[in-house]
């Protein structure tokens, strides 16, 4: 009998392109207590780290109640964005929606996300592509310590009750690879997101979806 597998994805970066609104929103936190925002690949860099750890990372010299400020005046506009611009406002890399619905297709592979998003982030892109139904387990930042932490994908594992040698996480930066190493699962790094793909220390490196199922396949059966 075959053993369910669990395929873990980040979201932004790995996913879905969300540099623009994620920069504008950024914009908008900086510009509102009249600071200078940092340079684009320093913002980037810290994509999928929850927003309290961006924040500190980002404007760690302000004090914490600016922080707070800026994390709403982020949280509005990034909102904002999403309200106005629908599932234009975190596109899908080409092949990324097709590959999923392949692996949803599969009867014995099941589907999860953990995410640096919050809650209301990842139900508004959930909603604005359609994908009700698709993920067997969501975990966002608002539920756990910030990656690299393993506790997302250990609540993954544990509502659907598929063993860490079976599970797999896909994303594109450090943090997303340091958490599955943690977590005791094996990591995927795809070599188009927000990190480069040489400094990730996955166990495998795709450069496109078409690599995907090849490494998963391999991951999951050697481990298993």
């Amino acid at each position: 009998m075959t053993e369910t597998r669990l395929v873990i994805f980040d979201v932004d970066g790995t996913l879905v392109d969300s540099q623009r609104d994620i920069l504008a929103a950024m914009a908008a936190a900086f510009g509102a207590e009249g600071l200078a925002m940092p340079p684009r690949e320093r913002v980037l860099s810290g994509v999928g780290l929850s927003l309290p750890e961006t924040f500190l990372r980002l404007a760690g010299e302000q004090g914490p109640d600016t922080r707070a400020r800026m994390i709403a005046s982020y949280c509005s506009a990034y909102a904002g964005l999403r309200q106005a611009n629908g599932a234009g406002s975190s596109p899908f890399y080409p092949g990324a929606r097709e590959m999923l619905e392949r692996l949803a297709g599969e009867p014995f592979t099941l589907l999860a996300v953990a995410t640096g998003k919050s809650r209301r982030g990842l139900d508004g892109l959930v909603e604005a592509h359609g994908l009700e139904g698709l993920f067997h387990s969501r975990q966002t930042a608002d539920d756990h310590p910030s990656k690299p932490n393993p506790a997302m994908i250990r609540a993954a594992l544990g509502e659907t009750g598929v063993a860490a040698h079976r599970a797999v996480m896909v994303g594109d930066t450090r943090f997303d690879t340091d958490m599955a190493r943690a977590a005791g699962v094996a990591s995927i790094g795809v070599g188009w997101g927000y990190q480069p793909a040489a400094g990730l220390g996955a166990d495998r490196i795709i450069h496109d979806w078409a690599g995907l199922m090849p490494a998963l396949d391999e991951l999951t059966e050697t481990i298993s």
